[in-house]
């Protein structure tokens, strides 16, 4: 069991940790604070190390020293622990860390389940000393642990993040794109970048900012910087604000979801800026970052565009670029295999797999189940939510004042209704009850997804083909001049496909339409 001592950071507690068992030639684990910051850190020698870090400014504010030890600590632990205790900590909020977040990356090693364990009962430890506010359950469901730019890479993540900060520093390459599908950890990677940019020596200084083309993930981040040491919650900002200030680099989170000329709310704005650019009236967001900013990161991917509006892969490829893959998959315990299954299903191919271990995907033939089991998923897991395609008018929309309406989806006199908040609502208080459209999911992870597909998307048992009804589909800068049906259905299938990729533990699934229904059945059981 980890043994948690805690000393004065001074001569004289520097004294004591020599004299202490593990003071000196033994792998240990230690977190100096000062009750508003904290450094954390693992060394062989906690004593040289404690004495080196008096030297320092900033760690000589620090006023103690807690040193987690075992006998069975080994230095791969303690680099684990190292890093578990980093991660959880930045977003627990109780310290505002000192620590940048390089070298922070995932690794195995002989008896890791062992550790891992010893953490669990010292992180209760620490909770009950003071030193952390919250439950490893309650952080590992927030949005600051999940988005964090203190997560720890892959190795995947880190060779590429090496890369483009190494091409970065030659000046050579002005732009670089991530491909990604869903749950590859393109945020992670994203945020993290930034904060690493922000730290490193060469770059510090430099105006960087992060762009997130949706509100509500953007709120989100906004939030999580404005608790990071050398960030804040200007760093974020949408696509149109690119223009306001020189940015050396921007990093463009969800790219895909950068807007063209088509379906907006603003056309005069949109105009203006274009004006203001020296560019012409069809030029898009993209060409905006591209002109105003030194270098651009941007990560994307094509198969999660889902309006009209949204730019076209051929805007990508028309930029001089250097491109990279992110290709683990790091949300969905089904992993890759269930990435490939709900892509197949929805482009008429038969999976080569379709029953996961480690995932809980179901359908469902009533509805009422469905929600109910969500809810008991929401208590003993939490962030389990229900989303649906965009098939039902938003008639209780607070805007339109209609008092008398109380719901907007009826099915099988299931009553329900639509998010009332757009932005962060998937951490909204009412958010359980109600049911969360595209535009307020996109981008997030969720324990439990229960995914309605609308009467919108429908299968033609004769022609043996999907259809889609635009009369039934309520989005309406989805499908404002879109006059091709196979263009309307691609961006209804790209909406479901990345619904149904946001449930880390398992995904529920019901269909309005009986004969889809059937269909993707066929393919499950």
């Amino acid at each position: 069991m980890i043994d948690i001592r805690k000393f004065q950071f001074n001569e004289d507690g520097f004294v004591k940790i020599r004299k202490y068992q593990y003071g000196e030639n033994w792998p240990i684990v230690y977190i100096s604070e000062n009750n508003k910051e904290a450094y954390i850190g693992e060394t062989i020698n906690l004593y040289a190390r404690s004495k080196q870090h008096y030297k320092n400014p900033d760690r000589r504010r620090l006023d103690s020293v807690h040193v987690l030890a075992d006998e069975e600590f080994n230095k791969s632990a303690t680099l684990d622990i190292e890093s578990l205790l980093i991660q959880y900590m930045a977003a627990d909020g109780k310290f505002i860390l000192q620590n940048g977040n390089d070298g922070l990356k995932n690794h195995n090693y002989y008896d890791r389940e062992k550790y891992e364990a010893k953490f669990e009962l010292a992180w209760n430890s620490l909770k009950e000393n003071g030193l952390v506010n919250h439950t490893l359950l309650d952080l590992k469901n927030s949005d600051l642990f999940k988005y964090s730019p203190y997560k720890a890479l892959t190795g995947e993540q880190v060779d590429i993040s090496n890369q483009i900060i190494e091409d970065l520093l030659k000046n050579d390459i002005n732009s670089f794109i991530v491909n990604g599908k869903p749950g590859t950890g393109k945020t992670i990677l994203a945020t993290y970048l930034l904060k690493y940019l922000k730290d490193h020596k060469k770059t510090k200084n430099l105006e960087i900012a992060i762009i997130i083309p949706m509100s509500s993930l953007r709120q989100t981040i906004k939030n999580i910087f404005k608790k990071i040491k050398g960030l804040n919650a200007g760093m974020v900002i949408g696509p149109n604000n690119v223009v306001k200030k020189d940015y050396d680099i921007v990093i463009i989170d969800e790219a895909h979801r950068l807007q063209r000329r088509k379906n907006i709310t603003n056309y005069a704005a949109f105009d203006s800026i274009n004006k203001k650019l020296g560019l012409n009236k069809d030029s898009n967001q993209l060409d905006w970052i591209i002109k105003t900013t030194k270098h651009q990161i941007l990560f994307y991917d094509s198969n999660q565009s889902i309006r009209p509006s949204d730019i076209r892969p051929e805007d990508f490829k028309s930029i001089k670029t250097k491109y990279y893959n992110l290709e683990r998959q790091m949300r969905v315990n089904g992993g890759e295999e269930y990435i490939h299954f709900i892509e197949d299903i929805f482009s008429f191919k038969k999976p080569e797999k379709n029953i996961f271990s480690n995932y809980d995907f179901k359908i469902y033939d009533d509805i009422e189940n469905m929600v109910n089991d969500i809810k008991q998923r929401n208590k003993k897991y939490g962030l389990s939510r229900i989303v649906a395609g965009y098939a039902w008018p938003w008639n209780t929309n607070p805007k339109r004042n209609n008092n008398d309406i109380n719901h907007d989806i009826e099915i099988d006199g299931l009553k329900l209704i639509w998010n009332s908040n757009s932005k962060d609502w998937i951490n909204s208080p009412n958010a359980i009850n109600e049911v969360g459209c595209i535009h307020t999911v996109q981008g997030y992870d969720l324990n439990y997804t229960g995914v309605i597909i609308g009467p919108e998307f429908s299968y033609d048992k004769k022609e043996e083909k999907f259809k889609v009804n635009k009369k039934k589909y309520f989005d309406v800068n989805g499908h404002r001049g879109v006059h091709s049906a196979a263009e309307l259905e691609r961006y209804i299938i790209n909406i479901y496909k990345t619904l149904c990729t946001r449930g880390i533990r398992g995904t529920y699934l019901y269909i309005v339409d009986k004969n889809l229904r059937e269909y993707f059945r066929s393919l499950f059981y």
